[in-house]
């Protein structure tokens, strides 16, 4: 008997090696994914300009990057502000006073265009780029959930368009670099349940995080970047012990031989940076 539903994760046409260059761009979402990937010592740039929400603050970044083996873009709601004297989306209204903007809603339409201005510039910075795109499982109180749920829809339906609906005799159109990642079905499907939320009921709890990336890397990461972890993990723990007493003889012949362990693995895998 299955007591939870379980959301299928396509598996794609690429790998994620050991410590690989990655970009990620997106919402609050993409940053707690980002630096979890950071923390496992991938090469991993997160928000360099801030947290983008939409798909037009997106391509501003991707605009203004460089080039990267494996982009995660992770889209949080479809709502933007134009700045009224300019007309331009800003990214960040830096506190500035609400009445300097005006709030659009962007359509499917519009959304998927940004997106793929975004994905045509990151294939001409490295035409074997991967592009993974996902969906932020963080409702938007303000909308209402109603409102928080159309704009998920809103971008759901555009990502569809640049993954399963998309052709490959369409121009600027390659199916095989393009992945969706389900997080927001698997928060939404699998961990139906508040105890996987923080106290505010509406952000992913740490929880939730490490089982997404328990997900995703499954799928993603190859035999040699699984085979990286296993190993890097208990270097990890042995770097954030806190000693009893740091300055002991036990404590200090105890880091020598983690750091002896570490430069090891850097000369097993020569892309690891510590």
């Amino acid at each position: 008997m299955e007591f939870r539903t379980i959301v299928d994760i396509e598996k794609p046409d690429f790998e994620i090696g050991p410590c690989e260059e990655m970009l990620f761009v997106g919402s609050c979402f993409a940053d707690r994914i980002g630096k979890r990937f950071q923390e496992e010592k991938f090469r991993a740039v997160v928000n360099p300009f801030g947290v983008m929400y939409n798909p037009a603050s997106i391509l501003h970044t991707v605009e203004r990057v460089a080039a990267a083996k494996t982009v995660f873009l992770t889209l949080g709601t479809n709502h933007v502000y134009r700045l009224k004297e300019t007309g331009e989306i800003v990214d960040n209204c830096q506190k500035r006073p609400a009445t300097l903007f005006d709030e659009e809603e962007l359509t499917v339409d519009q959304c998927a265009d940004y997106l793929q201005q975004a994905i045509d510039i990151l294939r001409e910075k490295n035409p074997d780029v991967h592009i993974v795109l996902t969906v932020s499982p963080i409702r938007y109180r303000k909308y209402g959930y109603h409102g928080s749920q159309l704009s998920k829809a809103t971008l759901l339906l555009a990502v569809e368009r640049l993954t399963v609906n998309c052709k490959p005799s369409t121009v600027n159109c390659k199916p095989s670099t393009v992945n969706y990642f389900p997080a927001y079905e698997i928060v939404n499907d699998e961990l139906r349940d508040y105890r996987f939320y923080q106290d505010d009921m509406l952000h992913p709890s740490s929880q939730a995080v490490e089982y997404i990336w328990q997900r995703f890397s499954e799928v993603y990461l190859s035999d040699e970047a699984r085979s990286f972890l296993k190993e890097w993990a208990p270097l990890k723990a042995a770097l954030t012990h806190k000693p009893f007493d740091p300055a002991s003889e036990d404590y200090k012949a105890f880091m020598d031989k983690t750091m002896l362990k570490i430069a090891a693995l850097q000369k097993k895998y020569p892309t690891f940076a510590f």
